[in-house]
């Protein structure tokens, strides 16, 4: 048992996020055959991921705000502190923040090698469809 170093915070890159998101690693795979990825993830208002899609799927944990998460049937979840969201493999969705608050949430999931499902980040969302989601 060890005590891990905690690595910086890092800016999410543009061409994943729309608006300010900060992730924190917590936890990654330490032998051939973990698979498990942990980050808490913090969004500026307004901010939000592009569609993507995770081949073993994701689950989100909200500890902070109101989170949206979306989609591409334009359904729309808002998720509260305390509450989980889980997005089946291959699921396209985004999820962020809404326009007028912070969120943060606990990003969960396994490393997708072998799975053969959909995973990948794909386009950003439109600033039509996020409106959308936020009138939810």
């Amino acid at each position: 048992m060890n005590i891990e170093p905690k690595p910086p915070t890092t800016k999410g890159p543009p061409e994943r996020f729309t608006g300010d998101v900060y992730v924190d690693p917590l936890a990654a795979p330490k032998q051939g055959d973990q698979r498990m990825l942990v980050s808490r993830v913090r969004f500026t208002p307004g901010a939000h991921t592009a569609w993507h899609a995770h081949g073993r799927g994701q689950t989100l944990h909200i500890t902070q705000g109101v989170a949206l998460i979306g989609t591409r049937d334009g359904n729309v979840v808002r998720a509260t502190p305390g509450q989980t969201i889980y997005t089946p493999p291959g699921e396209e969705h985004w999820h962020g923040a809404t326009p007028d608050d912070f969120m943060e949430h606990l990003a969960m999931l396994e490393t997708a090698e072998g799975s053969g499902a959909k995973d990948g980040w794909f386009e950003h969302v439109s600033d039509d469809d996020y409106r959308n989601a936020t009138e939810v």
